[in-house]
């Protein structure tokens, strides 16, 4: 069994050792804003925090999570109102289309944001690697820098 946390809450896991993140939170714990893309780390769509960090939650076995903490989607804005810097510029900008890779990218951009508070365009393509099969990547792009301004004035001190 390991033991752990996700979005603040203890949990435990007593399945198989090899099981990805990726299904223990969407079948074990139905946080189901962890999407599955390709299963194979290249995509993005399932990127959660581990330890504050971006991870492709379908290469994190159960195994390697005990005592870790985990964030999902679900946990930036537990409340559902009060929304993260990231997810209030992605709506502003009206991000996603299909919507389907918007959680791992918001993930993604929240680490990069706590890592790169002000990033340039060149440390935005340095850094983010996830894919929108819509290609969204403009508004991305101005998502990405007009989160940077709402953290900078404060809204939020993107480590959550």
């Amino acid at each position: 069994m390991v033991e752990f946390r996700v979005n603040g809450e203890d949990v435990a896991f007593d399945g198989d050792a090899d099981t990805p993140l990726l299904w223990i939170l969407r079948d074990h714990f139905s946080l189901t804003g962890t999407k599955f893309g390709c299963g194979t780390g290249q995509c993005g769509a399932c990127t959660v925090h581990v330890d504050g960090a971006a991870q492709r939650s379908c290469l994190v076995a159960a195994a390697t999570l005990d005592g870790r903490s985990i964030t999902t989607i679900e946990g930036l804005a537990p409340d559902g109102e009060n929304l993260h810097p990231v997810q209030a510029a992605w709506l502003e900008f009206d991000v996603p289309q299909c919507g389907y890779c918007q959680a791992g990218q918001i993930m993604a951009v929240v680490d990069l944001l706590r890592q790169v508070p002000n990033p340039t365009d060149a440390d935005i393509d340095a850094r983010l690697s996830n894919i929108c099969r819509c290609g969204t990547y403009v508004r991305i792009r101005q998502a990405i820098h007009r989160a940077a301004e709402l953290l900078a004035a404060g809204g939020d001190d993107a480590t959550r």
